[in-house]
């Protein structure tokens, strides 16, 4: 099964789970319940967004990447998203 990446506007995570490519996540809860995650101090509620990713395929034991990565420091992120600083 591919894996995405969420983020959560309200406490700025970003997780990683699996899941099918016809499924959704929409709210803190539903992540952390398929990340095996508890919700800690972040409303079940608040919402989370999908990022724009390639998908991949990983171990059960890279779940959960932590926080979204900062651009670059020229104020713009680099076509991949991620910067070679």
């Amino acid at each position: 099964m591919p894996t995405y990446d969420y983020r959560c506007d309200a406490n700025d995570r970003v997780i990683e789970v699996s899941h099918r490519m016809s499924e959704t996540l929409s709210t803190w809860g539903e992540l952390c319940a398929r990340a095996g995650l508890e919700p800690g101090d972040t409303a079940p509620e608040a919402p989370v967004h999908r990022l724009a990713t390639g998908g991949n395929l990983v171990a059960s034991t890279n779940l959960g990447s932590g926080t979204a990565p900062a651009c670059c420091p020229s104020g713009s992120c680099c076509s991949n998203g991620m910067c070679g600083l």
